[in-house]
């Protein structure tokens, strides 16, 4: 009667023991630093406008030992790309390449994104992917992938070519998708998917923190809301369509508060791999008409706010966040660009957005939080008014925003 006692209470206390590692997995964060490159370029060929592109990009681990590799976390794509050991095109031998002969984890699967079955022929297939001006060819395998401390199993692309414009020019030597499904190969190749799945991460989100000062760090969490990040309360906006990116709607566009009427009831996606600011090239020009930007820069302390109504609030963005700068010479930084229905017309919300709102991704909730960015040369006054809510009767209303409101509102 004690010997069974005994080993009752022993297997008692593995069992606990082993609940208590499972919730201690459970509400398991993660941050990666985020480091900034930007780049001068033109915008067209013999163009005389100066465009200031931007990148963001942290450190990502596959594979058992690991190997270690730069990445952009781009929500505006939905795979998780690396060179592999045997592309031999320029691009890819000017960046770190995926050793998978080193790895004793990996396994090589299908890109068609259904999960390959016991007794199933090594899969021969490949994909290819566009991105912009450039392509890339590659074959799927599954490994471990580490962000952080944060691990899971997940499947990815190994790249076996990859074009020299742009991929030759990136700093960084792969791409982590982080857009929704239905962007992705198969549910095994997106990464907050195959998180929330394994319950590593103590809620299946993610939020962006991006800065333009060298005296604060960017970075990408997972898994929580850094209350440090933020200058306002939260405001959530449901993702409008299942097009794979965080689209949300947009009501209006504004100038100093006063609706413009150009856009009303479209679409956006916040796209953290976008270096700019970009829309149906006939919103674009009227903008660039009302906002009246001298190409001198002599009434830039006079340029308004510009401003994008979402989920009952209006988002602000500052002269400086979409006008280029540049010696003494000053163009709108806002680029035209028509994608074709169904997925268009459409917003991007890009990089000079996300310097100014701390942006927050919730998987399962299928949404997306807005709130102020707190940056060190942001005074309290101006943050107040660059997240607006719209009042019953239509108009901009500047409300005070305190952490006590961002935590009751997250249910913290």
């Amino acid at each position: 009667m004690f010997l069974r006692y005994l080993i009752t209470s022993q297997v008692a206390s593995v069992v606990l023991a082993l609940l208590s590692l499972s919730r201690a997995a459970a509400t398991l964060t993660s941050s990666v630093a985020l480091h900034k490159r930007k780049v001068v370029s033109h915008r067209r060929a013999n163009d005389s406008q100066v465009v200031h592109k931007t990148a963001y990009y942290g450190k990502l681990n596959i594979g058992t030992p690991s190997q270690t590799f730069s990445v952009v976390f781009d929500t505006g794509s939905g795979n998780l790309l690396i060179p592999a050991e045997d592309c031999q095109s320029e691009a890819c031998r000017a960046h770190a390449r995926f050793a998978q002969s080193q790895s004793s984890t990996l396994t090589e699967v299908s890109c068609d994104g259904h999960p390959r079955q016991a007794g199933d022929a090594k899969p021969e297939d490949e994909v290819t992917i566009t991105f912009g001006t450039g392509e890339v060819w590659g074959r799927c395998a599954q490994d471990k992938i580490c962000l952080g401390n944060a691990c899971t199993q997940g499947s990815f692309v190994l790249a076996t070519y990859e074009s020299s414009s742009p991929f030759n020019s990136f700093k960084f030597d792969g791409v982590l998708g982080l857009g929704l499904r239905s962007m992705s190969q198969g549910e095994d190749f997106n990464i907050m998917d195959q998180f929330a799945s394994s319950q590593v991460l103590s809620q299946p989100l993610f939020s962006v923190f991006m800065s333009d000062l060298d005296s604060e760090q960017s970075e990408i969490s997972f898994g929580q809301v850094k209350s440090e990040h933020l200058a306002s309360n939260l405001v959530w906006a449901d993702v409008a369509r299942d097009s794979g990116y965080w689209e949300v709607q947009v009501k209006d566009i504004s100038i100093n508060g006063e609706g413009l009427g150009l856009c009303t009831d479209c679409y956006a996606a916040v796209d953290t791999g976008t270096s700019e600011l970009a829309g149906p090239s006939e919103v674009i020009n009227a903008l660039a008409e009302k906002l009246q930007v001298r190409t001198d820069c002599s009434n830039f302390d006079q340029l308004p706010h510009l401003g994008f109504e979402i989920a009952g609030h209006v988002l602000n963005l500052e002269p400086r966040d979409y006008v280029d700068r540049t010696g003494g010479r000053c163009e709108v930084s806002l680029m035209p660009l028509d994608v074709p229905p169904p997925k268009g017309p459409l917003f991007i919300l890009g990089i000079p957005f996300l310097q100014k709102f701390y942006t927050v991704y919730d998987q399962t909730s299928r949404k997306v939080g807005f709130g102020v960015a707190k940056h060190a040369d942001q005074a309290p006054q101006q943050n107040k008014a660059l997240l607006v809510q719209i009042d019953q009767g239509g108009h901009p209303h500047i409300t005070e925003h305190s952490k006590e409101s961002f935590l009751t509102s997250f249910n913290w």
